[in-house]
């Protein structure tokens, strides 16, 4: 018998630690290979850790609401292979977190939200600690320092859960309304935005001007379903308007000819399948001619910090991929100018396919410099996407379809059915002037038009 160390994986380059939320195993409990065996969250993702070995978990070495550093061992599982008794630590398999896209990291890792900004809770407070996660969704909803000491806890020495605060949510905040509005202020005076006290300006004899902090507020009518924003979708949202209001968006169209390119597909796809058991879309296409023209047009390839342009070295591009959940995450191809199409192809299966399945790694969603998404996937023929921040610049491909096209020939122009696309290309207006964004959406389509139909893969 051999007892092997479970260890706390590391989940990207600055997390340095995790808070365990639940344990989904007991002691004496039987583990199958890489079977979750306890929750944890940090200020970014909330994640299950698979077990690395088949086993018994014999011991528990922290309780839920601990905090654990990176690499710790968290729990010993008993295998029944013979070796010595010096336990090991966790391999490459207990790095394979199935990663829970419900807090999305790569938009936390990108920036941060604007309705996070105004609020600082702290590790500790009148000698009670808060988690990662709890801190998190206090600063999500806008609870101050002094609302959350208030708030009754039923974990470990009193300490406030997620499901404590998810429970305080949903019952309307009754501690806010029971503190004094200069006990929150007074608490929390470096922590509340001067701006969202302040009295908001009016025009004499009309209603209060209504600013981006202050959503309408809507009303439900008899009969109508009330849906709650998971976690995933409220990030998602932040991020969104966050991204409007740092860039002044500017979209380019350009239609494109991608006649040779369908044939070639529709040539090869049936026999690269029987060859390579995956099938070839045109995604990784497009991600080859896109990594060509930022090669060609580098200042695409940006990202802003304050007066600063910080020209990026590698190109990694981003790809909007659907969860099961109706959202989206965007898996990052690094340095994809480095690779070949059939690497490219590989690369965007194997990150669609884990999206799909919940098990991208933390690290893979993170560091893009431009950013692809597809909306053809959904009989788009145009979109106008928003810049996921901190990148100046994401391309959308519109739905490839047939028609007719004046063709210029040695013998005059005829009329041809051809086959035909919009790309739809949103830039930052700061750094990125029409120019620049204009020409560099019309390199890409002509990178897609010139593709050799003979080509090999």
């Amino acid at each position: 018998m051999a007892q092997v160390e479970l260890t706390m994986p590391k989940m990207g380059e600055s997390v340095a630690e995790a808070t365990i939320i639940k344990w989904l195993k007991n002691e004496g409990e039987r583990i199958e290979l890489e079977e979750s065996v306890l929750e944890i969250a940090t200020d970014k993702v909330d994640s299950e850790v698979p077990s690395p070995v088949e086993g018994v978990l014999v011991k528990k070495l922290f309780g839920e609401n601990d905090l654990v550093q990176v690499g710790q061992a968290i729990a010993l599982i008993e295998t029944s292979a013979a070796g010595d008794a010096t336990p090991v630590a966790a391999s490459e398999a207990a790095k394979e977190i199935n990663v829970q896209i419900e807090t999305a990291q790569s938009i936390a890792s990108n920036g941060a939200m604007p309705s996070s900004e105004s609020m600082d809770i702290q590790r500790e407070s009148n000698g009670r600690f808060y988690s990662p996660l709890v801190r998190n969704i206090a600063k999500e909803e806008g609870i101050a320092q002094a609302e959350l000491d208030a708030l009754q806890g039923s974990g470990a020495e009193g300490r406030v859960t997620k499901s404590d605060l998810l429970a305080y949510l949903a019952q309307g905040r009754p501690s806010a309304k029971g503190l004094g509005a200069a006990q929150i202020s007074n608490a929390s005076s470096a922590q509340v935005s001067s701006a969202s006290s302040a009295p908001q300006p009016s025009i004499s004899g009309t209603a209060p001007v209504r600013t981006a902090a202050q959503p309408m507020s809507v009303s439900a009518s008899e009969g109508d379903e009330i849906i709650e924003m998971d976690r995933m979708r409220k990030l998602i949202s932040d991020h969104m308007v966050m991204s409007k209001s740092v860039s002044p968006h500017v979209t380019s169209f350009v239609e494109v000819d991608v006649t040779n390119l369908v044939r070639w597909r529709d040539a090869i796809k049936d026999s690269f399948q029987k060859r390579e058991g995956e099938k070839i879309t045109f995604t990784p296409i497009f991600i080859e001619a896109l990594a060509r023209a930022i090669q060609d047009f580098p200042m695409i390839n940006i990202q802003v910090d304050g007066t600063r342009i910080i020209k990026k070295r590698d190109i990694n591009i981003g790809m909007a991929a659907a969860l099961p959940s109706g959202n989206l995450i965007v898996p990052v191809i690094r340095n994809a100018d480095r690779l070949n199409l059939l690497g490219l192809t590989k690369a965007v299966n194997d990150l669609a396919n884990r999206a799909r399945q919940n098990k991208l790694k933390p690290e893979e969603i993170q560091g893009g410099t431009y950013t692809l998404t597809n909306v053809g996937t959904f009989g788009n023929v145009l979109g106008t996407p928003i810049i996921n921040q901190p990148q100046v610049a994401i391309m959308a491909a519109g739905a490839i379809v047939k028609k007719p096209a004046v063709i210029e020939t040695p013998e005059g122009d005829v009329i041809a059915i051809r086959h035909k696309m919009f790309l739809s290309h949103s830039y930052d207006h700061r750094v990125v002037d029409g120019a620049l964004g204009g020409s560099f959406v019309r390199r890409v389509a002509d990178y897609l038009e010139a593709f050799d139909p003979r080509r090999a893969l």
